[in-house]
């Protein structure tokens, strides 16, 4: 291999030799790595001259940014004013900052950046530009010398011979031209490329010590007492921050240190303070969302001035619910919720009912409201006056039911027999320990939402020329019924909602968790569809009747009737369990089941109660003549002889046209 020159001899750019040419592809190789290193080397160049104008950028908007600070008006800005100040003086010395590194991206620009691109655009190119010139006229030569060596031997033109010496002549020295000024370009580029590497190196270094200098004249001139003064200022709060933050580590630990009964729900240590007269705290309040469904939410109440004041999440400050001055409070059974308690305003008119989260809270809240509704608080001495109700708060906080508020259950107690009848079943019983939903009904009970009437059944009532059944028992194979319905005959229009098997039967509070579960699954599902009906009571008997065919749907004889109540919040719902018998096991006698039927009325849950309850004295009666006159005797009757319960509003309803609204005042 020839010896690699460090550069292009002139001389040898007319011969053209191979040697020549192997040296000349040793300096395009070299142009061709100068090319990539120089763009590399632009592009970070670029690249701190960027940053050096965000920095720029960034001090200006960083100065702006202290100045907000006072403008900020924190709520918790106690003690900021020396903050404010110190910021302040900052904020003036990062604009004289943004001044120097200003004046810094500027001598980048001028003394790094420009000389980089100045040796790219204009030596670099240049060498492109002649290496093509260059081969234009070395391809034009080869082309004139192919056309010369072509010239015949024997016939020789001497024209033709002569115009291809002229061109070839021309075509070498348009080349030689060329070789020589790339050769001289190349031979230059190789002491042109280290200034171009060396020159923007300096530029920078003198910018950055430019920079650096007139920085150190800034800090040592205005800077060094203030930056002694802010530091002596940090260290000293941060001292503030190490006491702080021991004596809330040690509060940590202790607060960590109690029993795990203290995050557990009602399983509160302390006795009840039943002397409050003041209390907080977060409280479940029941809300209505629609016509037989409620809904929970968890809101903040307090007592302030005798009122009760509830705080949303969020909320700057509380709002007052309700006057708490002489209101009533006292402990309810609400559905399927323990710690229930109501408060109901003087006039009656206004009630919420509320959830506690356990036991001690429950009694607290009933205590506290009992005594800030006696006006304790506006007396001298309001705490020992607390200790003498004492006893009466202890009262209020035994539940009781909504059958068990009335002295007297009858729906209208003017129209009632002497002594009073309760809506309550005879055959119910009181216990001090309410039962668990499981053992009132099982677990994934199915729900029924419609009556569907048996086909036999349907096809046994039209099977004698389609005549329909009366609803009020008239009929020629059922004179002994109607003998027996004579005397008590009351309708009632009701919408049928849904019926379950229930585990018991003389327990009243299956009925409240039979409505409570056909309600939930009802809104669960989005079932709001219900099936009208018209339920009849008479002194023998429970129907169902079809509104428009007068088919009878169901019948319960009375004695199959165990239990029957209202619902303790919304009069207008009404149940009643029913018990039969279950010959699935092979018993002669069956097992007896309970079943369970919920209904919504357009009047009273508890005058339909009333009524049953009557119907059963009656049934009981007809075993006594004596009893049974008696009976009549205290109670009104009809012109017919017949038990006068309400006011019917809907004519004759033993004529079979017009029999749309049977029930008295539905």
């Amino acid at each position: 291999m020839p010896a690699v020159h460090h550069k292009l001899l002139l001389e040898d750019a007319l011969q053209d030799s191979p040697q020549t040419r192997s040296l000349l592809s040793v300096f395009e190789e070299d142009v061709g790595m100068l090319t990539d290193y120089t763009n590399q080397l632009l592009q970070s160049m670029q690249r701190v001259f960027g940053a050096q104008s965000e920095m720029g950028l960034a001090t200006e908007q960083l100065s702006k940014q202290l100045l907000e600070y006072e403008k900020k008006n924190f709520a918790l800005g106690k003690g900021d004013e020396e903050v404010i100040t110190t910021l302040q003086n900052f904020a003036k010395t990062v604009v004289e900052l943004n001044a120097l590194h200003s004046e810094l991206a500027n001598q980048m620009a001028d003394s790094m950046v420009f000389p980089l691109i100045q040796f790219r655009e204009k030596d670099l190119t240049e060498i492109s530009t002649l290496k093509e010139i260059f081969a234009i006229g070395t391809d034009e030569h080869e082309a004139a010398m192919v056309k010369y060596s072509r010239l015949p031997k024997k016939k020789e033109n001497e024209k033709l011979k002569a115009d291809l010496v002229k061109e070839v002549a021309y075509t070498r020295r348009k080349q030689h031209q060329a070789s020589l000024q790339y050769y001289c370009a190349l031979n230059a580029l190789q002491y042109r490329k280290r200034v171009a590497m060396l020159e923007p190196m300096l530029g920078y270094t003198q910018a950055q010590i430019s920079f650096f200098k007139k920085g150190f004249e800034l800090v040592s001139k205005k800077m060094d007492s203030f930056l002694a003064s802010v530091s002596n200022m940090t260290q000293s709060i941060q001292a503030q921050l190490d006491s702080e933050a021991e004596a809330m580590r040690v509060s940590h630990r202790e607060l960590l240190s109690v029993e795990d009964t203290v995050y557990m729900p009602d399983k509160d240590t302390e006795p009840v303070n039943r002397t409050l007269i003041q209390k907080a705290g977060y409280l479940n309040i029941r809300n209505k969302t629609g016509l037989v469904t409620t809904a929970w939410d968890r809101l903040y109440f307090f007592t302030q001035g005798g009122n009760l004041m509830c705080q949303p999440r969020g909320a700057v400050a509380g709002g007052m619910v309700l006057d708490l001055d002489n209101s009533s409070v006292m402990a309810v059974d609400c559905e399927d919720r323990r710690y229930c308690f109501q408060i109901t305003s003087p006039s009656g008119k206004t009630s919420m009912i509320l959830q506690a989260e356990s036991k001690k809270e429950y009694e607290e809240w009933i205590c506290t409201v009992n005594n800030i509704s006696r006006q304790i608080y506006l007396t001298d001495n309001p705490e020992a006056v607390a200790i003498r109700l004492n006893q009466t708060a202890i009262q209020a906080v035994t539940p009781i039911t909504s059958f068990e508020k009335r002295q007297d259950g009858s729906p209208n107690p003017d129209r009632a027999k002497p002594g009073g009848v309760h809506t309550t079943s005879s055959g119910s019983q009181k216990t001090g320990v309410a039962p668990e939903p499981e053992d009132l009904i099982a677990p994934g009970t199915p729900i029924q939402f419609d009556i569907m009437l048996p086909a036999s059944e349907f096809q046994d009532q039209n099977r004698t020329g389609g005549r329909r059944t009366n609803p009020f028992g008239e009929t020629e194979d059922d004179c002994s019924t109607e003998t027996d319905d004579s005397l008590l005959q009351q309708v009632f229009a009701v919408r049928f909602l849904g019926s379950m098997a229930v585990r018991c039967g003389d327990n009243q509070e299956v009925i409240y968790e039979a409505m409570r579960q056909v309600l939930a699954a009802r809104a669960i599902h989005n079932i709001f569809r219900t099936t009208e009906a018209h339920l009849m009571v008479t002194s023998s008997s429970l129907r169902l009747i079809d509104p428009q065919t007068q088919v009878t749907r169901l019948s319960f004889q009375l004695g199959e009737v165990c239990q029957f109540a209202a619902h303790q919040e919304n009069g207008r719902l009404m149940g009643f369990v029913v018990e039969g018998r279950d010959w699935s096991d092979g018993d002669e006698e069956g097992e007896p089941s309970f079943s369970a039927f919920v209904f919504e009325s357009n009047t009273e849950g508890e005058k339909i109660c009333y009524t049953i309850n009557l119907a059963k004295e009656i049934t009981e009666a007809k075993k006594d003549p004596e009893a049974l006159a008696q009976l009549m005797k205290n109670m009104p009757l009809t012109n017919d002889g017949k038990f006068l319960l309400l006011e019917p509003e809907t004519g004759d309803t033993t004529e079979g046209a017009g029999q749309e609204d049977l029930e008295s005042e539905a």
